[in-house]
């Protein structure tokens, strides 16, 4: 049943109110938006004639099926329709019409304090809560949804079940993430010929010609890349296909020929007589040369300034049938960024680092590109488009109509093992393993003015002592000590230690790794402990010998004097040849080698579980200082990360936050109940086994 508008209408409806307001509104880009009561007016006079259109659909099927055929489902879908839910409703009410009515929106929903910009922002509420269900992508929109019909309307709501009391009625907003026909992408894959002829390494890019896109900061980013690794010069080569969009706006023509000349510029500065650094394709391509662009690229660039989701990382996922497969880099402004843990975060504002990450993803090993692109095909897999479309439809056939009270303390409680039950068993699930990977210093004993004044205390060493007692259970500690030392501070057996940051690992049967160390910085590091003793040893500072490495302590050394003094000693150290790490109070100087916490995980993970360790095992990674960043961001997606912090200022990987070592200790209680509750009722109680390792 077709809606017919009027063509001046429908180009205030459509160009003025839905693209020139509520596109770039909700995109967080008040400033592009313009509000006029016009194309107002316009809107809701074709939400109105599409509501009608809809009723009549509904008169017409309750005539022909019969009474027993079950209630009718009207799904309405996007920002262009917002409104429509309200009248339908109004009118199905008055003509006893029977009928769910579900919603979904396809674009982000803003935040409170963007929202309220929109003069008739009421109306686009309650058209909205006309529905039963309301559906967006990822929690974040459902959250500013609920806020904002709460600080607009007046309505009472449970942020925690999702639900918002309206005009009688309970609508539930639920997170369904929109997906993809995963196979037939897949299948396409296979078959699109090859159409990448170079052997550089293609960089690619798919989108629409939008300034929500981020089209220009990634271009910028890939200059920047160019020149701050000449290495990559005339090896790797940024494809970007941009799709015409509304060639009939001045904002989109002026973004197209912004594109133009920086284009040109890039090329005129890098090209050489046998590449171009940026090949440009303005235009549309068939699916099979998308296929094949997505199947032969090496890393995929998907950095919208804001997004809703950005189905070109999932199509990307999909096409990766090669081996090696290539990687994705994702903007946290996205849905997809929110989704896919196992990409790599590149913030398109943030120039210099989105440079970075493209060049960690294009010298990324192929075991770390495979693991991840293997997490991110499975989940693709199974959450295709037909399982989106499930969701919904279970969503809508299981609606909440009880009242939900909201009840907020008014401060927050200390961390307690509730904290952890909905999230933490969420993760694990019914796994039988698990891998705990844990630093020391901050993160199981408190941070100490030195080192030997870290002591473990007693009830954490006696949780750990009774989780390694359990069988499904693999404990490493992996710290920025030395290995001996930190398996001395522990004092528990059976355990795997890593020190100085990975480079040494001692498995629990007493074999021992060692990460080769360029023989030339053996004799320099006794060089560097001496220069280091006489230039900067002062005012409390001191310099503690790991042997693979040094840590420059300054924790006792006056404030007002350690700007200077951390700046001599980074010096110094860098002078040396060595890579100089922050610590807490810390100036690590590390060996430049390719070996981080993450790697170290990696590596512990695979030789205790073998090749397939992501298929059988659950991952908890907690740790408190910068280096432990290494292994998060490794794991991310893979595991179940934790920060310990007191900091407010501080950025972080980790998926949650924790105060406090008292905090790890009872996230570590928590483990220990939920672990032990599985055991048979014969079997012997941790509390109640020996100190001695039992597996």
């Amino acid at each position: 049943m077709s809606v017919h508008i009027d063509p001046k209408i429908f180009d205030s409806y459509y160009n003025g109110c839905c693209n020139g307001t509520f596109w770039p509104l909700f995109h967080s880009m008040p400033d592009r938006a313009m509000f006029c009561a016009e194309h107002w007016r316009a809107y809701v006079q074709v939400n109105q004639e599409f509501a009608e259109k809809t009723i009549k659909a509904l008169e017409i099927l309750a005539k022909e099926e019969p009474a027993d055929s079950g209630t009718p489902l009207v799904w309405i879908h996007d920002y262009h329709l917002m409104l429509a839910a309200n009248t339908i409703r109004n009118i199905a009410e008055e003509r006893n019409l029977k009928f769910k009515l579900g919603f979904f929106l396809h674009i982000p929903f803003p935040p409170w304090d963007i929202f309220r910009l929109f003069p008739w922002s009421d109306e686009i509420l309650q058209g909205m809560l006309g529905c039963d269900m309301v559906g967006f992508h990822i929690e974040d929109y459902c959250l500013n949804f609920v806020d904002c019909c709460q600080r607009r309307l007046g309505c009472r709501v449970d942020r925690k079940n999702l639900l918002v009391e309206h005009g009688g009625r309970t609508v539930r907003i639920r997170p369904l993430p929109i997906a993809i026909p995963y196979e037939r992408f897949v299948q396409l894959a296979k078959a699109a010929p090859r159409v990448i002829d170079s052997k550089q390494k293609i960089v690619l890019g798919v989108d629409r010609l939008d300034y929500t896109k981020g089209l220009v900061h990634r271009l910028k980013a890939f200059e920047t890349l160019l020149e701050k690794h000449p290495e990559h010069r005339e090896k790797v080569t940024l494809l970007q296909i941009a799709v015409p969009s509304r060639t009939d706006v001045k904002e989109y023509q002026d973004l197209k020929e912004e594109m133009d000349q920086l284009v040109g510029r890039i090329n005129g500065r890098f090209t050489t007589p046998n590449w171009s650094p940026i090949r440009y394709i303005y235009g549309c391509i068939s699916q099979d040369e998308l296929a094949s662009f997505y199947r032969d690229a090496a890393v995929a660039l998907v950095t919208p300034l804001r997004d809703g989701m950005n189905l070109v990382a999932k199509e990307f996922v999909a096409c990766q049938i090669n081996s090696p497969p290539g990687v994705l880099v994702v903007s946290p402004f996205a849905g997809a960024g929110e989704m896919m843990h196992e990409a790599l975060i590149s913030n398109p504002y943030e120039i210099d680092a989105a440079a970075e990450v493209i060049h960690r993803a294009l010298t990324m090993p192929e075991d770390e590109r495979t693991l991840r692109m293997n997490y991110l095909r499975k989940r693709e897999k199974v959450h295709d488009v037909n399982y989106w479309m499930r969701s919904f439809l279970k969503a809508m056939g299981t609606l909440i109509t009880e009242d939900g009270d909201d009840v907020l303390p008014t401060t927050m409680q200390p961390v307690t093992l509730d904290d952890f039950d909905e999230y933490l068993t969420k993760y694990i699930g019914n796994t039988s393993k698990l891998a705990l990977l844990l630093d020391y210093d901050g993160t199981l004993a408190p941070i100490a003015p030195h080192p030997d004044m870290a002591v473990l205390p007693e009830e954490t060493k006696r949780t750990l002592q009774r989780l390694a007692n359990l069988s499904d259970v693999h404990i490493s500690i992996i710290s920025g000590r030395n290995v001996h030392n930190v398996k001395e501070m522990v004092g528990i057996e059976g355990l795997t230690y890593a020190g100085n940051h990975g480079l040494e690992i001692i498995h629990p049967d007493g074999s021992r790794f060692v990460h080769p160390i360029p023989v030339e910085f053996e004799s320099k590091v006794s060089d560097l402990l001496k220069t280091l003793q006489e230039q900067v040893c002062r005012d409390g500072a001191w310099v503690e010998n790991k042997g693979a490495l040094l840590t420059f302590h300054y924790t006792n050394t006056p404030v007002d004097l350690r700007p200077e003094m951390v700046a001599t000693a980074t010096q110094l150290i860098e002078s040396a040849g060595f890579k100089a790490g922050k610590a807490h109070c810390a100036i690590e100087a590390k060996p430049p080698v390719q070996w981080n916490k993450g790697r170290a995980s990696i590596y512990i993970l695979r030789t205790a579980f073998g090749l397939d360790w992501s298929e059988r095992i659950k991952i908890i990674y907690a740790g408190d200082d910068v280096t432990d960043e290494d292994a998060m961001e490794a794991l991310k997606g893979m595991a179940a990360t934790f920060r310990v912090t007191q900091s407010q200022i501080v950025r972080t990987a980790a998926d949650r936050r924790l105060p406090s070592t008292d905090s790890v200790l009872t996230m570590l209680k928590w483990l220990e109940r939920h672990f032990c509750e599985r055991l048979p009722r014969a079997s012997v109680h941790p509390e109640d086994a020996s100190s001695g390792n039992t597996r």
